[in-house]
């Protein structure tokens, strides 16, 4: 505001007419101070570059100085239909890094997997992945967009997707990868073999099979299954992940852990 007399001076001073001045409120630091880069105050392409979408920054800026009810998220046409300028605020907004977050993470949930696809490949480039195939790359974003809160975040949750060879966590391994799941790692290798259809109803029987045969809940056997096909723990649902990774990188997998397991037991011994 204390600039708007300089600027009203340079307009008459040139002989223009004047526009009609509005001043939207400060932003401020979650501490109230003035807004510093150790608040998050960094560049357009900086927020880019950690994985947040164009539509969120914007939801997010928008709202630190204009409100709509309590209405937190808006797409951009959402935006441009109900903006008002009698509906910006008076008192300062303050930049809180962590709603940030987690509107971003609310506009990735929404978006078309479609619409995702070319947003990400640069963050699976820095990752030394190629993913050609948009068909196998819209159903990986399919099983990650509910789970991500950035691109950056989604590319390293994908990675297991692409790997020709994963390696196993050492802690997972060593809960999960035991001589006793051996049988029914074998066993699910076996059904996957004779399968036609690789879908999650399927799979599903698939399962339950196995699970009757050996005596097990899902969880005993599912968990050692995500290691074995991800080498994590935490990953997308298990039907979802055999579904997308295919039969063939499937079988290789249970192959490789049971492998591992028989290894392992036999330096053991």
């Amino acid at each position: 505001m204390n600039n708007t007399p300089k600027q009203i001076l340079l307009y008459k001073a040139l002989g223009s007419s004047l526009p009609a001045f509005g001043h939207v409120p400060m932003v401020l630091g979650n501490d109230r101070t003035r807004l510093s880069k150790r608040h998050g105050a960094m560049s357009v392409t900086a927020y880019r570059e950690m994985g947040y979408l164009p539509d969120a920054l914007i939801n997010y800026l928008v709202r630190l100085g204009w409100s709509h009810g309590d209405q937190e998220f808006f797409t951009r046409d959402e935006l441009i239909e109900k903006f008002t300028l009698e509906n910006i605020g008076r008192s300062a907004g303050v930049f809180d890094q962590e709603k940030l977050l987690a509107l971003n993470a609310d506009h990735i949930k929404v978006a078309e997997p479609k619409k995702l696809i070319a947003p990400l490949i640069p963050f699976l480039k820095e990752r030394g992945i190629e993913a050609d195939d948009e068909t196998y790359l819209e159903a990986v974003i399919k099983t990650l967009n509910i789970r991500s809160k950035t691109l950056k975040e989604m590319a390293e949750g994908a990675e297991f997707y692409f790997q020709d060879d994963i390696s196993y966590d050492e802690k997972a391994a060593k809960k999960f990868l035991k001589p006793v799941i051996l049988e029914p790692l074998r066993q699910l290798a076996t059904e996957f073999e004779s399968l036609d259809q690789f879908d999650e109803k399927t799979l599903e029987r698939v399962f339950v099979k196995v699970m009757e045969a050996a005596g097990l809940k899902l969880g005993k056997i599912a968990q050692p299954v995500r290691v074995a096909l991800t080498g994590k723990t935490a990953s997308p649902g298990i039907f979802e992940i055999i579904e997308v990774l295919g039969k063939t990188k499937v079988l290789s997998r249970l192959k490789k852990a049971v492998q591992f397991i028989v290894d392992k037991n036999e330096n053991l011994s």
